[in-house]
Formats: C-alpha cells, structure tokens, sequence
C-alpha cells in the first residue's frame, strides 16, 4: 500500500484540526512488522480451541461415538437410527437411543440414553431429551426441554432439604406440539403423560406426574404443578395455572390469567383466582366495579 501515514495524518490534520501521531514508514510495512510480547503474557492460540464440541467429547469421553452420515451429527454405536432420519451437525445422539424413520434432530440438540423418538417427528436447535419417549409426528420447537426431573424436596428430621427421587419416565404421544423453551418434568410416583394432538405453546412449565389428555391447548406461560389430572379437549389460556393435585374434566376452557385451585366437575368456561365457571366471574368483575365507584 503506498498510502503513507503521514499522508493520511496531514490529510485529517488539515481537515478535522486534530493532532495525529505520524508514522514514516508505509502502512504495509507496519502491519507487516511482528509485534513484540515480554515471556509473561499469555497468547490466544486458536489451535488450542476446538472446533468441534461434539469431537473433543468423543476424544475425551468415548470412542463409541461416531458421526451420523446424514447431517454431520454424532452418535453412540449402540443407539438405533433409521437410515432417513437427519441428525444435524453438534447435535448428539446418546447410547440405547431410538430414532425413526424421517426424524430431524436440529443443530445442538441432545437426545439422552435410552429415548425414543417416533416417525417423521422434527426437533429443533438445542432441544434436550432425557428419560423420555417423544411420539410420531411431533414438533418440538427450540429449547424445549423433555425428561429432566421435577422439582421435589422435603425437610428430614436433622432439618436438612431432602430429594426425593425423580425415577420415572415423560411420555409425549402422537402429533403433539410443544414450544420453543417448554419443560416438562419426568414423574415420581407416575409418569407424566401429554395425550395425542395436544398443543403446548411457548414458555410452558409442566410438573412431574401431570397427565394432559388428548386434543389440549396450553397458550404461553401456562404453569401446571405437579400431579394434576388433564382431561380431553381442555384449554389453558395465556398465564393460567393449575396447583398440584386437581382434576380438570373434559371439555373446560380456562380464561387467560386464571388459576384452578380445586377440581373442576363440570365442562364450561371458567376464569378467574381462584377460577369459578365464568358468568360468576363476570358478576364478581361487576359488584366490584360498582362497589369502586361508590367510594
């Protein structure tokens, strides 16, 4: 570059009234010189950075893992993988897994030992499965997470918090829909159970032993502690909740932002905290208006 920064200084100095440092040497001759390091700094070598997360973890921890030719994807020798299914690259596929036919496992997703992925199911970037077995024609969006213990602990009688043991399995059925950042806890004393053509959107918490029927809607940010029985054809507004242990029938529609705090008998629309069948709802929304305005 014949650019010299004496140039270039003259050329702001002249322009903006700044003050430059100047340098006589052309530009390429100063990139060109090395930089000098004193013996006590440490330097980024980029040789010491894998390049493959999923690689090193072979190199390191297991030499039974191989890569999927479909994808670039790693996984354990013992899992079983239908030839179709993709298994993108960084995405890991751990030992005694089962994977159908036409399955898509994205990027960075992990699918734990022993899992059962069914046919034509899709799985997105850095979904986690573990302790879990996932129907046919599932959508699994990204970050959700499948099969991680529920959240259980008491206090023994030195008053220390105790575990309790998490030991059961998820159960996901058929052409079910679950959103990006969704959990779903495995069960304790039953598994949990999400029946067949049930939609879960995004940012859902389910407990550990909740069993959802068939054909539900969880909207977003739905919560459902543990141990609450779902029924058929149910729907979760946006911010409902269930405490643990209820029972809700079939066909029950719960308005956004309500909270089930006992069992509900009989279908029909309900909202509120604690929810109540929704005609009542509206009177209690009305008696308190007109008791505001009376002030």
């Amino acid at each position: 570059m014949a650019l010299h920064f004496r140039k270039l200084g003259s050329f702001l100095s002249s322009t903006h009234k700044s003050r430059v440092f100047l340098v006589s040497r052309p530009v390429s001759k100063f990139l060109d010189t090395p930089r000098q390091f004193s013996t006590s700094q440490t330097l980024f070598d980029p040789t010491t950075v894998s390049q493959n997360p999923e690689e090193e973890f072979v190199k390191k921890n297991d030499v039974d893992f191989l890569q999927w030719h479909n994808g670039g994807g790693m996984f354990h020798k013992s899992a079983l993988i239908d030839p179709t299914a993709v298994i993108e690259i960084t995405a890991l596929i751990h030992p005694e897994a089962v994977v159908g036919p036409n399955v898509q496992v994205g990027a960075g997703a992990v699918i734990g030992p022993a899992v059962t992925v069914g046919q034509s199911t899709k799985i997105g970037y850095n979904v986690a499965l573990t302790n879990c077995t996932i129907g046919d024609y599932c959508i699994i969006h990204n970050g959700a997470c499948i099969g991680q213990d529920g959240f259980g602990f008491f206090v023994n009688e030195q008053g220390q918090m105790v575990k309790k043991p998490q030991n059961l399995k998820a159960r996901i059925g058929n052409h079910v829909e679950i959103g990006a950042h969704t959990c779903i806890d495995r069960g304790s004393w039953r598994d949990t159970t999400i029946g067949d053509n049930t939609k879960i959107d995004n940012l859902v918490q389910i407990g550990h032993n909740v069993v959802i029927g068939q054909y539900c809607i969880l909207c977003g940010q739905v919560g459902i502690a543990g141990s609450v029985t779902i029924e058929d054809y149910v729907t979760f507004g946006g911010k409902a909740a269930a405490k643990d242990h209820v029972r809700i029938v079939s066909q029950v529609r719960l308005a956004a932002n309500s909270c089930v705090t006992k069992d509900i008998t009989e279908p029909g629309d309900y909202a509120g905290f604690p929810a109540v069948p929704v005609h009542e709802w509206r009177r209690q929304v009305v008696a308190l208006r007109q008791k505001n305005n009376n002030k």
